[in-house]
């Protein structure tokens, strides 16, 4: 049997037994443990789950917890805080239990409200223009009560609808997925041998103990020294030199002024730049941009934030944006060649350094740096050489990570500009799917 078509408030579906929704386990810190499943925050939903920085809840101890842990099926946002990040909980996602920032709407009539099709929904401007004016409703931080999620109205359209829905955007999520995940492999590519060849100095230890190093042409090997030397720093490979990043780079080198400027400007916000990842970028009037923005950015610029700097607000700018600009909270790290490029990267973002920037910052509830202490980074300076050959193997990676991003960043927009189209009928299958066709070659 079809789901009846309409517009329904979300408490008349809870009312009819074909949805659930709760928020989280009010847990005491002395609750949780080194081990167990994860305890889901805020900062575990982004672009799916991520749990590698959650605490965890005791196995033993999870009948205390009742429903308010994962089922496949659950769509899971975030309703404190960081409002508005979205998640479906798969047939393979780890179980985990729900904490008080997240609140999950459960799908008790599968076969008549298809929970991907809810997921869709919560994406779409009608659930965002909605939580959008229940969130600000409070003089504290955005909030989106379960209370207050009850009065939403869901466009549910015939069970037949929304698979046709399902099968049209699921592809799309599903590329967008592993363009995230290979971007996220190449970037630990790049870490990786940044580490060997900066950090441990692994060519320079095995030439020492005259063996070849490893992952490397002869030709490339011979530009690694085969000793090393006392540094204020410690042993370093001779001949390399200890110095700052400011030796690679200009610290916030350009700027437009109060006569030369254009109209408008592409700001990324100290919120939306994330661990590399630029969650969006919105277009202002020169004068109504944020903190009154002049910085100019261009590709291959890094930018890292210098207010709660261990929060990882840092990006590398892949793309060279025509009137790009960002928060006077960012540090802006231009290369003064391009060889030095992603080395000025991640050098600046590694973990010794945001766990540095986070040591030294001062102040109360938003401690911060000046943007002269992330310039003055002390860091390895290997010869011209060796920057070379590392630019060499890591700018393609770089450029296929860029490409990646504007790729998922195109898909993405597809995806969200198809969804009210296909949920109203205004958009049929063969038109959807040409679509979706074109933007894939």
């Amino acid at each position: 049997m079809s789901f009846e078509a309409g517009t329904y408030q979300i408490d008349n579906l809870i009312n009819a037994g074909l949805l659930e929704i709760s928020d989280g386990y009010r847990a005491k810190n002395s609750e949780l443990s080194p081990t167990g499943i994860p305890f889901a925050r805020a900062g575990n939903i982004k672009d799916g789950f991520k749990f590698d920085s959650a605490d965890y809840f005791p196995v033993d101890k999870i009948a205390k917890v009742g429903n308010k842990v994962s089922r496949p099926g659950d769509v899971v946002f975030t309703s404190k805080g960081t409002v508005g990040r979205f998640a479906l909980v798969l047939a393979g996602t780890q179980r985990f239990v729900y904490s008080p920032q997240l609140c999950f709407w459960r799908s008790t009539a599968q076969d008549k409200l298809l929970p991907e099709y809810l997921y869709y929904w919560m994406n779409s401007t009608e659930f965002l223009h909605q939580i959008s004016y229940l969130k600000g409703q409070t003089d504290m931080a955005d909030y989106v009560s379960l209370r207050d999620q009850r009065k939403i109205k869901v466009t549910i359209p015939e069970t037949a609808i929304q698979r046709f829905i399902v099968e049209i955007l699921k592809p799309l999520d599903d590329r967008i997925t592993l363009l995230r995940e290979t971007n996220t492999t190449l970037e630990a590519i790049a870490q990786a041998l940044f580490k060997s060849w900066f950090v441990d100095f692994d060519p320079v230890r095995a030439k020492q103990e005259g063996r070849e190093p490893e992952g490397m042409n002869a030709d490339t090997a011979a530009l690694f020294p085969d000793s090393f030397e006392e540094s204020e720093l410690g042993l370093a490979p001779k001949g390399w030199r200890i110095g700052t990043v400011a030796d690679l780079a200009k610290l916030n080198p350009e700027s437009w002024t109060t006569k030369n400027h254009p109209e408008t400007v592409r700001y990324i916000d100290l919120a939306n730049a994330k661990m590399n990842d630029i969650e969006e970028i919105t277009e202002y009037a020169f004068d109504d941009a944020p903190s009154r923005a002049r910085r100019v950015l261009r590709a291959g610029d890094s930018i890292l934030g210098t207010v709660r700097p261990g929060n990882r607000s840092f990006a590398f700018i892949y793309q060279a944006l025509n009137n790009l600009t960002g928060s006077t909270g960012f540090a802006v790290l231009r290369p003064i060649n391009v060889q030095s490029e992603e080395f000025v990267f991640i050098a600046t973002t590694q973990d010794s350094s945001i766990d540095y920037l986070a040591h030294v910052a001062d102040g109360g509830a938003y401690p911060a740096v000046r943007p002269e202490v992330i310039a003055n980074i002390q860091s390895i300076l290997p010869s011209d050489d060796v920057m070379c050959a590392f630019h060499n193997v890591v700018a393609p990676l770089f450029a296929r990570i860029g490409k990646n991003k504007l790729q998922a960043q195109t898909l993405t927009t597809l995806r969200d500009t198809l969804l009210p189209r296909l949920i109203s009928g205004q958009l049929r299958l063969p038109d959807a799917e040409a679509l979706v066709e074109e933007v894939a070659e």
